[in-house]
């Protein structure tokens, strides 16, 4: 009890900047430019993708109050289209292991205490001989398999629908945003397996996820992308996770700006990846940082589900399935560890 006492007083006397570390990212990584990847022959026009557009990012289309962003494009019609998918009931759990040793962004850790019942020695009550255990936690929510909030990133202090950091940041928990508000998530996912683009086990780091990508991969795989979809990225990168963690954490294949635009535009609800960050890195531009973010999360309402496990969905070659998300409602958070279910 000493040590959890103890434990706890170091958690609450951290320095702000480093509580506010879960609500923002910090900024170390290398961002030098990658030699683009793809066969030059499955190119597509990209320039209305990657164009700056001159229109203000806010209000959101969901009203200048909404503060669910993609969630609106969920109803019980999408759920019971999703359902129908279901045609053999095999589960697969999306979420990876989360422990102390789980790769996480820099400043990012995870650590639990045990409690038990005499300290362990057997001790027991009533004539029943009840005895138990109990833990607690101490970790940043942005680790292991996340979902990321609208109040995660913004813009110059804004974040979706233009909201500004002063109007619900709080060191004890933000006002507006907070994951726990965040419906269930019940749609038709989609797996990607970019994989099979370069038939190499995984896409190197700085591998660029665009539009021509995208569009070639559902072409291979004879898919579409719906209105309300949850669309994962397979790239085999987080196959060497746990043998090559630093390796894993230094870099990643991944989304462009322009592909996100592109996803974007078929008005998905969330976008994940077997990736810790989704994002190409290093970025695009070294200027520009979690610039992919921005565009998901903060100009369109689209929610980042990072570290999904999508190795088994890609091994059975399943392309859509019943997505089904009901995450941990901690009040206040700015992400949340999930463990997503996908059902075929």
């Amino acid at each position: 009890m000493r040590e959890l006492i103890s434990s706890m007083l170091s958690i609450l006397m951290m320095p702000l900047a480093t509580l506010s570390g879960i609500m923002c990212l910090a900024i170390g990584l290398s961002a030098a430019p990658v030699e683009e990847q793809t066969d030059q022959r499955t190119k597509l026009d990209q320039s209305s993708f990657e164009s700056e557009s001159p229109q203000k990012w806010f209000p959101s289309r969901f009203g200048e109050n909404d503060t669910l962003g993609a969630i609106n494009l969920l109803s019980p019609e999408k759920v019971l289209e999703a359902v129908r998918l279901v045609t053999s009931g095999k589960t697969y759990a999306l979420g990876i292991p989360t422990g102390p040793n789980t790769p996480a962004y820099p400043g990012r850790s995870y650590r639990i205490i045990t409690m038990a019942s005499g300290n362990g020695s057997g001790e027991h009550w009533g004539t029943n001989q009840m005895s138990g255990m109990d833990d607690a936690i101490f970790s940043h929510m942005g680790i292991g398999s996340q979902l990321d909030g609208l109040g995660h990133v913004g813009i110059a202090a804004k974040y979706y629908n233009g909201t500004e950091a002063r109007e619900f940041f709080g060191p004890a928990g933000i006002k507006k945003f907070s994951t726990h508000e965040i419906p269930p998530i019940v749609s038709r996912g989609v797996l990607l397996d970019l994989t099979t683009l370069t038939k190499e086990a995984f896409l190197d780091a700085g591998t660029q996820i665009g539009p021509a990508e995208i569009q070639l991969a559902l072409r291979k795989q004879n898919l579409e992308i719906k209105k309300g979809d949850v669309v994962l990225l397979h790239t085999g990168w987080s196959s060497i996770a746990e043998n090559e963690p630093e390796r894993f954490m230094k870099g990643e294949p991944g989304l462009t700006v322009a592909g996100a635009k592109y996803l974007a535009s078929k008005n998905v609800v969330a976008v994940g990846a077997d990736t810790w960050g989704v994002e190409v890195i290093p970025f695009e531009n070294p200027d520009r940082i979690f610039e992919v973010h921005q565009t998901l999360l903060a100009k369109n309402g689209i929610y980042i589900l990072e570290n999904m496990h999508t190795a088994d969905l890609a091994r059975d070659q399943v392309s859509e399935f019943l997505f089904v998300l009901g995450q941990p409602r901690f009040v206040g958070t700015v992400q949340v560890v999930i463990n997503p279910v996908a059902i075929r």
